[in-house]
């Protein structure tokens, strides 16, 4: 579906991989999402289609998804539990995968009180980890939640979220593991502005055996307002932002701030391609999205991926084969899906995880 060699490739390769976001339009035309699409063609393994982030209605992502692939970028198709039932969920990702969608990221959602219908009512059947749990059982087993066998089994790669930055200390990563137990092969993470934070956490993801297991794509974008800046320290509850990067935005003039918060996205980007374990960025540039070539540029991550060499380190998980057993899921076996997790914070630009 995909011009290039896909997400699923580059991650078994164990070079460095690139993912980016879109949100999709808040309207009907196809070229609304096209032209957002159409710059990142060569320059990333793959695409996240928004799932009514935030909780605002926008184009569904799957549709997103198809015009992703027309564009020439291979996508991700993000879904939520917030607006479905496990029916509904479970249906939307058979077709994902008969429409040819390789990738999907599961996710809880935001509530619906955060967005433009607050009135409208939550679902919340399953959450993340639930979720990700039935996707694995309906690839790997070729089986429904309520055990039904299907004709023929999906084959999409299956990726989640995480925020190493939430409270409390020491529980992000020990959630992790069990999106893995569930099935997630990558997880994307919230937005990385406190490097060596984000470091500590990679090394409890490694003491628990998890970078064996699951690709870790760490969240990158710019700061390019001061008023995007205390919306991040205010507004987005776990993502972290530490003084001497808000000192910088700050020291600079009013027409300057947006060129200091590439400066200092491209800079985290080199410090982050030396933590052992990680296999990528996935860049979030909500209203930039444009400008993500010369980011990934200006970073060293060359259009096409010849400059993408991820440094030594430990070894990622080879993605599992179409129809593996469920032997080869590393997860739940059988019965009935594992409870609900603890509530989490809300991801920058990805919803609750």
């Amino acid at each position: 579906m995909s011009a290039g060699a896909g997400l699923r490739a580059r991650l078994a390769s164990g070079a460095f991989a690139v993912t980016a976001e879109i949100g999709p339009p808040r309207g009907a035309d196809p070229g609304a999402l096209r032209r957002k699409v159409a710059p990142l063609a060569g320059w990333v393994d793959a695409i996240n289609i928004t799932d009514n982030a935030g909780a605002h209605v926008r184009m569904a992502s799957w549709a997103g998804s198809l015009l992703a692939a027309e564009a020439g970028v291979e996508p991700v198709m993000q879904l939520t539990c917030r607006d479905r039932n496990r029916l509904a969920l479970q249906s939307d990702l058979l077709a994902a995968s008969a429409v040819g969608i390789p990738n999907v990221l599961l996710m809880t959602g935001d509530h619906p009180k955060f967005g433009d219908h607050p009135d409208a009512r939550p679902v919340f059947d399953l959450d993340s980890v639930q979720l990700l749990w039935a996707a694995r059982m309906m690839r790997d087993e070729g089986r429904l939640l309520s055990g039904r066998a299907l004709s023929s089994r999906p084959a999409w790669l299956i990726g989640a979220v995480e925020n190493p930055f939430a409270p409390p200390a020491g529980f992000r990563a020990a959630r992790l593991a069990k999106k893995a137990d569930a099935g997630a092969e990558f997880v994307q993470t919230q937005f990385v502005f406190d490097v060596p934070a984000f470091a500590r956490w990679m090394g409890e993801v490694g003491d628990l055996g998890l970078v064996e297991r699951c690709r870790i794509l760490a969240g990158v974008g710019p700061v390019r307002s001061l008023r995007a800046l205390d919306h991040m320290r205010t507004g987005v509850p776990g993502l972290h932002i530490p003084d001497e990067v808000d000192r910088r935005l700050r020291a600079v003039p009013a027409d300057q701030v947006a060129e200091e918060g590439l400066r200092i996205c491209v800079e985290i980007i080199e410090q982050i391609r030396e933590i052992p374990g990680v296999s990528g960025v996935h860049v979030m540039a909500p209203g930039y999205e444009h400008g993500i070539p010369g980011i990934l540029e200006r970073a060293g991550l060359a259009s096409g991926g010849a400059q993408r060499v991820r440094p030594p380190g430990p070894a990622g998980p080879r993605p599992r084969d179409e129809g593996a057993g469920p032997e080869a899921s590393g997860g739940f076996q059988g019965g009935r899906p594992p409870g609900p997790a603890a509530p989490a914070p809300t991801l920058g630009g990805a919803g609750a995880d």
